[in-house]
């Protein structure tokens, strides 16, 4: 075996071993709000339930390893001390990735990632619609565990609202875990399904997608494009140019000769077998033409 003292490690190489290490891992998608009101949603994989009696959570929104800056959900719950803890099954995985992007403060992440913002009835953080399970939950306390990039903040809160949709409900009330399908955390890239095991989503943090809120409306309001469709769409940054967009169109026009005169309906079936191959570039051309 190779061995390791953490010591002899960068913050970042240690954090990448853990990551990779103790997976996969369930995510909190937490909804908190700032002190003027403004909603937040940012996930989190440093996370766990702790106790029943009383319901306790525990996530952690570390300081970030390569600046040591400290993130909007954290400066949230230190002054507002209510969140959300909703949980990410595979149907909404590409909005919970995209809502991750370190949009500047004040910006909705409900709105970049195409998410509904569902009044609480105990706290006042926002409910994400989409997700099947929500619990909302007081911030008992904020253990911070270092000062230097990397460290931990464990954020324990206690639940004192749960939701659950019927669709992921047994007949006795138990939880379908095949039905709620849910979506862990590993290294890199790599999350795991599970009921299926491993599939990767390209990070976001590189880029600034331009959010679900800036899609075109044909496409933001598609009948056809699910909710992950358009989380992967909005990743990207910058969208293809008009010529690019042409030039897909003619190479592609001998093997759908009827593609220029395509609804948008029929753009946006053929988009979405792009898009299950993981291809949005061409997805986009498409989109646009």
């Amino acid at each position: 075996m190779v061995s390791f003292s953490p010591k002899d490690l960068t913050t970042g190489r240690l954090h990448g071993y853990l990551l990779s290490a103790v997976a996969p891992r369930p995510i909190a998608f937490a909804s908190t709000i700032d002190k003027d009101g403004n909603p937040n949603l940012s996930p989190f994989s440093f996370f766990n339930v702790f106790s029943a009696n009383p319901p306790v959570l525990i996530f952690s929104p570390a300081r970030r390893v390569r600046d040591n800056t400290t993130k909007h959900t954290l400066e949230n719950v230190e002054n507002v001390s209510e969140v959300v803890i909703n949980v990410v099954n595979y149907d909404i995985v590409h909005q919970m990735s995209l809502s991750s992007t370190e949009y500047p403060e004040g910006v909705n992440e409900f709105e970049k990632a195409g998410l509904t913002m569902l009044p609480s009835e105990e706290v006042k953080p926002f409910r994400v619609a989409e997700s099947p399970i929500q619990m909302e939950c007081k911030v008992n306390e904020v253990v911070k565990l270092g000062t230097e990039g990397g460290a931990g903040n464990l954020v324990i809160c206690e639940v004192v609202k749960l939701h659950i949709s019927e669709e992921v409900l047994n007949e006795d009330d138990t939880i379908n875990q095949e039905a709620l399908d849910l979506v862990a955390r590993a290294g890199g890239s790599y999350y795991s399904r599970a009921k299926s095991g491993f599939f990767e989503i390209p990070k976001p943090l590189k880029t600034m997608g331009i959010g679900v809120d800036n899609l075109p409306d044909h496409v933001k309001n598609s009948m056809i494009l699910t909710g992950n469709d358009l989380g992967m769409l909005a990743n990207v940054d910058v969208l293809p140019s008009n010529d690019d967009v042409e030039q897909f169109v003619n190479d592609i026009s001998e093997r759908y000769p009827e593609i220029k005169s395509s609804t948008h309906r029929e753009k946006h079936k053929l988009a979405r077998n792009y898009l299950s191959y993981g291809d949005v570039e061409s997805a986009w051309k498409l989109l646009l033409s």
